[in-house]
């Protein structure tokens, strides 16, 4: 039931993904597989009632390990399109394999890096994937989006633009709003340490502000991906940051168990400087529902911002 509900979640502008029952039907629907919920929401804002669109890796999965089960070659089968996020996300051995061999697939992350390389971020010497951290860039999505869109469904092309200009007006009309809620933070309180890597570009566009650009704001134990191996240095660097900068509070994620930041707290502890672990999670690589607030892709940007705002005021 919990799955049920969360493909049936409300997105942007209030275009609601659908089950896989309705995606596989015979009703002359243009048909859109998406990798991830937060593309899948961009898609959805943009294609309207004109398509059928449902997204592979849903609730708590890691998109970073996901792995084909029984089904899912059906909904590759079914798809006229296919968008994933690219940049090296997807690495699971199975998804990889067919996305990189379906003609159908448009890895968007990947198409925008080859327009803009400075754009974005390399972490130990990888591609960071999580460009969707960043409100502005993820809307550059926008327009591979409604090209793909126009161009398997051209009667309706029109329709997909003007969702599409509203939706990057939506967008950026809130990415403002946010910067103005992280400016209310004092520059001394605006750091994090979360789970894993998942929150570069976040805290490029909104922890590092105005003269802070240059400033490392963001650290986390495990790396681009929760499924690599951690070290003890890894542990010893996210101490000495929230030593050194005097954090009291970590973050864990929705989808990443607490082992590391449980580590982290006990040995800063050790060293004098008392710190939690936040109550509230932060969502990295997955979206929330409905029922929690962050059912959306800005619905969950915006929950990060608010709980992190929360969270850092109050030390």
């Amino acid at each position: 039931m919990k799955w049920f509900c969360l493909v049936l979640s409300v997105i942007v502008l209030g275009c609601g993904s659908i089950s896989q029952q309705g995606f596989m039907a015979e009703n002359g629907k243009l048909k859109v597989l998406s990798t991830t919920a937060m593309i899948d929401d961009l898609v959805g804002a943009i294609g309207g009632e004109d398509i059928d669109h449902l997204s592979l890796i849903v609730g708590d999965l890691d998109p970073h390990s996901y792995e084909l089960v029984k089904g899912d070659d059906e909904k590759f089968f079914r798809a006229d399109l296919i968008f994933c996020n690219g940049l090296g996300l997807e690495h699971g051995a199975s998804l990889h394999e067919i996305l990189h061999k379906d003609e159908k697939a448009i890895s968007l992350g990947d198409h925008l890096y080859k327009e803009d390389p400075q754009s974005f971020l390399v972490v130990d010497h990888q591609l960071d994937p999580h460009f969707w951290m960043d409100i502005a860039l993820f809307s550059r999505a926008i327009d591979p989006i409604v090209r793909a869109l126009s161009a398997k469904d051209p009667s309706h092309a029109m329709r997909y633009q003007e969702r599409g200009e509203t939706l990057r007006k939506k967008m950026l009309e809130t990415e403002e709003s946010l910067i103005g809620v992280m400016e209310q933070i004092p520059s001394e309180k605006r750091y994090l340490v979360s789970s894993h890597d998942a929150f570069n570009y976040f805290s490029r566009k909104y922890l590092a502000l105005a003269e802070e650009k240059e400033e490392k704001r963001f650290m986390a134990p495990e790396g681009l991906a929760p499924d690599g191996q951690m070290s003890l240095h890894d542990i010893e660097e996210a101490v000495h940051f929230l030593c050194t900068h005097q954090v009291h509070v970590v973050f864990p994620e929705t989808n990443i168990n607490q082992n590391a930041l449980k580590k982290i707290v006990f040995i800063c502890r050790k060293k004098g400087l008392h710190v939690r672990i936040a109550e509230v999670p932060l969502y990295g690589d997955t979206m929330g529902t409905r029922e929690d607030g962050a059912g959306t892709y800005l619905e969950m940007i915006e929950h990060n911002v608010h709980t992190l705002s929360k969270e850092l005021v109050k030390e």
